[in-house]
């Protein structure tokens, strides 16, 4: 649909003529002043918004919910607060339960091992490592919604158990136990927290280059924790790499070749059957039975030989965890920053691989959904003597590729846990310390991620320099610093690029009636005395002044070196804002548009809205900036904005020309007329460049079609366009026959 708009008088922007001429101004303002075809813009009817504008977003969230929540079965309420429902309803024995198994018993022969060597390296008894890995998995196979993800303990939230408990309390303490899983029964009340008010969004702030240069760096420090099992002598506990390195070297006098060699054997063993299984599919086993490998070698070892040099695990309790309820609770304001970055990591790394492997196996994810699971499982598992757990990338990757389908893959890892506390802890006393600390370097050794390094050096500078600053900080002023400092930077980059939004001056490519930016596209080109800006970010009150700003600089800085048409003048009458990217503005970018709508109306300049969105246009309908701006400037395009502007500026260029015609007798007008189409040709190319010559202006509609009939009124008379042979876009005027 489109209307005839007719343009307003411009004699508020420009002189048009003396107060002598009033008269001869206004009748020819009139003449020069022709039909525009613009589509129109549903104006905000503000009487009627305005009382629920506020709100109006919360009423129909809260609709949205209550309506599905009528909606709902009781069926469908179970599937919601228990996930589990929704593969055992569709559970098919033939097709699943083989490769779920298979996939439950390679993965838990692996977690094993895996357990016990993260537990040391959290400054716990292996037990504990033992017990995480086995109440949470039921937990989770219950409330978690992944099929394929397996959680349990993992190398770097053990890290950060230790570095914040080795401040508190001395390892071979009980209050250390308590402590560690006082917070896990913290992590699962945060996690459930989130995910019930469904907060998981905020973890999106954090880039993923933060996140890169942090687990690199924490994997380097990982792997030198474990030197003391292979230099045989013990080192400081510390998260900052100078402490670490200066201590290996303190006690270089006291080393041991004996559990050196074991390790690094071990070591090697790992990471060839770890290279084998990911580069050959008919050796994947070689990867989950590597910890396996590691265990059995090292404890047969030892009980073949005995070295008196090398540590072994000692006694470990036999069966199930009791229940037991978290202590120490005059110690929870220590450890909420702690529960609060392990929350971090489970909502990146855990919910990350989870939605992947969710897509991969064709069905969905509720991220909120997994955030509760896992909350469930942490605060289940605290009850039963486990420290905090959450999805391990490297026993996940095993489980989806040994084939698991749904969640009894899970279960039947819990099954292998408890069969080993139950029946296999005497097997694990001679297990060497060497051969745990072997399979934890191999188990980071993959978070080392200096690809993804070069490739931000490649890609984006800005995510390089992230990267670099999160990774040396947490090197050299431990885990904490580095996060803290890393999230820090990562937010400044996204308050910068808020506060300081791309603005670009769009052009019109050529042929068409689209406008892109002129920087991109060389060959559009602009209009004299009309510039057309695009913010491409919200506006709110941290951009407001940078907006303005640029908007200053459009306005003085007028030679861009891009294209110029349309009739020459000295200096912007237009302002067009294409505010199509604006997806919402607050009070402090209404008043700036107010402000700037003053301070150029001061000045002769008037301010053009192309294509606002409803919200955008509804505030500024509510503040009374659209009855002020004028409701003939808000348009739902940017050429409709141009069309009439341009109408604008070739009636403050010709105007005074026009003037003189009067004087004149009207006899001459058809000789003056005659001359111009022979000397001009009525070019809409010549026109839009600028040539002064030019007495008429009419553009084509939006399809660049001619329009013949459309007729055109001068001294009384009736007039039409005429086509000319050099450019079709600008026609002469030729009399109408009736």
């Amino acid at each position: 649909m489109s209307i005839s708009y007719a343009s307003p008088s411009s004699g508020n922007l420009a002189s048009m003529g003396t107060n002598s001429n009033s008269s001869s101004s206004n009748s020819i303002s009139s003449m020069l002043n022709r039909q525009v075809k613009v589509i129109p813009l549903q104006h905000p009817s503000t009487s009627s918004n305005q009382q629920s504008s506020s709100s109006s977003t919360d009423a129909s969230v809260f609709k949205k919910w209550k309506t599905k929540a009528e909606r709902m079965t009781w069926l469908e309420w179970m599937k919601f607060f228990f996930p589990c429902i929704r593969w055992i309803s569709t559970y098919n024995v033939s097709e699943y339960l083989q490769p779920d198994l298979m996939a439950g018993i390679t993965v838990g022969i692996m977690l094993v091992p895996q357990a016990m060597s993260y537990a040391k390296l959290a400054g716990l008894h292996p037990i504990y490592g033992l017990y995480s890995g086995s109440i949470p998995i039921f937990i989770y196979a219950i409330f978690g919604s992944s099929r394929q993800l397996a959680i349990g303990p993992v190398a770097l939230v053990s890290l950060l158990v230790s570095n914040v408990l080795g401040k508190i309390a001395d390892p071979t303490d009980a209050l250390y136990t308590q402590l560690a899983i006082l917070l896990a029964l913290m992590v699962g009340i945060l996690e459930c927290v989130m995910g019930i008010l469904r907060l998981g969004w905020i973890i999106r702030f954090i880039s993923h280059s933060v996140i890169s240069g942090f687990t690199t760096s924490s994997a380097i420090i990982i792997a030198l924790s474990q030197a003391k099992y292979f230099l045989g002598y013990s080192i400081v506990r510390s998260s900052e790499i100078i402490p670490l390195i200066e201590s290996v070297i303190a006690g270089a006098h006291q080393f041991s070749w004996r559990p050196f060699v074991m390790g690094s054997s071990i070591l090697a063993i790992l990471l060839i059957m770890k290279h084998l299984g990911k580069t050959k599919k008919s050796l994947r086993f070689l990867r989950a039975g590597g910890p396996l490998t590691a265990v059995v070698l090292g404890t047969a070892f030892v009980k073949i030989f005995h070295p008196a040099s090398i540590s072994v695990v000692g006694d470990i309790p036999q069966g199930l965890p009791k229940f037991s309820v978290p202590k120490s609770f005059d110690h929870v304001r220590s450890l909420i920053p702690t529960a609060l970055l392990i929350t971090g990591v489970a909502i990146l790394e855990s919910v990350g691989i989870a939605k992947a492997l969710a897509a991969k196996n064709g069905y969905e994810l509720d991220s909120n959904q997994e955030l509760f699971g896992l909350g469930v499982a942490n605060i289940c598992g605290s009850f039963f003597s486990a420290y905090p757990t959450t999805g391990s990338f490297s026993r996940s990757a095993v489980n989806h590729e040994s084939g698991a389908k749904t969640g009894l893959a899970g279960l039947t890892m819990g099954v292998i846990m408890c069969c080993a506390l139950l029946f296999m802890t005497p097997l694990f006393r001679d297990i060497p310390q060497c051969a745990l600390a072997a399979i934890v370097i191999s188990a980071v050794m993959g978070l080392v991620d200096y690809d993804e390094a070069i490739f931000l050096w490649r890609v984006d500078k800005k995510d390089f320099f992230l990267w670099t600053v999160t990774s040396v900080t947490t090197l050299f002023l431990g885990i904490e610093y580095g996060v803290l400092i890393g999230v820090g930077f990562s937010l400044a980059f996204v308050i910068h690029e808020s506060a300081n939004p791309h603005i670009a001056v769009l052009g019109r490519l050529p042929g068409t009636t689209v406008y892109r930016n002129s920087k991109q596209y060389p060959e559009a080109y602009t209009y004299h005395g009309i510039v057309i800006v695009r913010i491409d970010a919200p506006i709110y009150f941290a951009n407001t002044s940078f907006i303005k700003e640029r908007l200053q600089e459009f306005e003085i800085n007028t030679d861009d070196g891009s294209n110029k048409r349309g009739p020459e003048v000295e200096r912007i009458y237009f302002v067009i804002l294409e505010m199509a990217p604006v997806t919402y503005i607050d009070s402090s970018a209404v008043q700036a548009i107010r402000d700037l709508h003053q301070e150029y109306k001061s000045r002769d300049i008037q301010i053009a809205i192309s294509n606002p969105n409803r919200e955008v246009l509804l505030a500024l309908a509510n503040s009374g900036v659209f009855d002020q701006i004028g409701k003939e400037w808000f348009f739902v395009r940017v050429h409709d904005a141009v069309q009439v502007c341009l109408q604008h500026v070739q009636s403050l260029n010709e105007s005074p020309k026009s003037i003189d015609l009067l004087n004149e007798k009207k006899s001459n007008f058809f000789q003056r007329l005659s001359k111009h189409q022979e000397n001009d040709g009525s070019s809409s190319t010549e026109s839009e460049s600028g040539n002064k010559e030019t007495r008429i202006f009419i553009h084509p509609d939006e399809t660049g079609d001619r329009r013949p009939d459309r007729p055109i009124s001068l001294f009384g008379r009736q007039w039409r366009a005429g086509e000319s042979e050099k450019n079709p876009h600008t026609e002469p005027l030729l009399p109408r026959k009736d």
